[in-house]
């Protein structure tokens, strides 16, 4: 009977091929990355070509593609709370990497692309090295995630989920060009970098999801023009750079008091 046949199908199905909870979560990345490329390209770069002097149209697909990659770091950090808790098919870390290359490497590349494309003081080809750089800088990265394993909860080098918000920041700042590029280049360094950066976990989860939230408001508060809103978006792109440098200063800290205690300890154990 083909019901019957279908069942067994569905038992013999490879453990490998199942999809779990987490792995919906981590597609849902990948989905908001290609459409933030999909905005980008319709919103921005199209009317760009075409002539077209709709800025709002253009300020409202920038940010649309924004909070699209807002919305993959939220996936991101729930898959992992989710597999943690529940369970991930084996090709759970497989399809989360390929997420983060297309929402973390390839999106925010191609916004700094496109950026170089658009911006009156912008220069074309070489915003097009920039944006490769990033996208090497997060494949680096990703692979030498795949073959190290963390130590004390501890990343080496900036998260790709925060680096591509860190190098959308920088352009939204609108600073200079040559400035925004070395900024861009200072953020690919950072990512494929020893310097440490916390696990999003407990509290600092819960910190990350707030400032996503607060991230997103600020974004359409600009994108509908409200009083204070490039204001806003300043601030928050500024703040986001702050904290990108930063950050791995309590990293720093901290090794240094725990090399400090335990050369106490080791101290206190020769003594008689």
């Amino acid at each position: 009977m083909p019901e019957a046949d279908d069942a067994d199908d569905e038992e013999e199905m490879p453990l490998s091929l199942r999809l779990s909870i987490a792995d919906a979560l981590t597609l849902g990345n990948a989905t908001c990355g290609f459409m933030a490329v999909y905005f980008t390209t319709t919103g921005i770069l199209i009317p760009h070509l075409t002539g077209s002097q709709e800025t709002g149209m253009a300020r409202s697909s920038a940010a649309t593609a924004v909070i699209l990659m807002l919305c993959a770091a939220v996936f991101d950090l729930f898959d992992g709370l989710v597999a943690r808790k529940l369970r991930s098919s084996p090709m759970g870390a497989e399809l989360d990497n390929l997420s983060d290359l297309v929402s973390f490497g390839l999106a925010p590349a191609y916004f700094v692309l496109v950026y170089g494309m658009v911006a009156n003081d912008a220069h074309q080809r070489v915003a097009a090295v920039g944006a490769v750089v990033v996208l090497l800088a997060v494949v680096l990265r990703l692979a030498r995630f795949s073959c190290v394993t963390p130590a004390n909860g501890m990343f080496q080098g900036m998260p790709s989920p925060f680096g591509a918000l860190t190098v959308v920041a920088i352009v939204l700042l609108e600073l200079p060009f040559v400035a925004t590029l070395l900024a861009i280049v200072g953020t690919a360094w950072l990512m494929v970098s020893r310097v440490e950066y916390p696990k999003p976990r407990g509290p600092l989860a819960g910190a990350m999801l707030s400032w996503i939230v607060l991230s997103m408001g600020m974004l359409a508060a600009w994108a509908f023009g409200a009083p204070g809103g490039q204001l806003l978006l300043q601030t928050g792109c500024a703040l986001q750079l702050v904290m990108g440098a930063v950050i791995p200063l309590f990293a720093t800290a901290r090794r240094v008091n725990n090399f400090r205690d335990n050369r106490r300890e080791a101290r206190t154990a020769q003594l008689p």
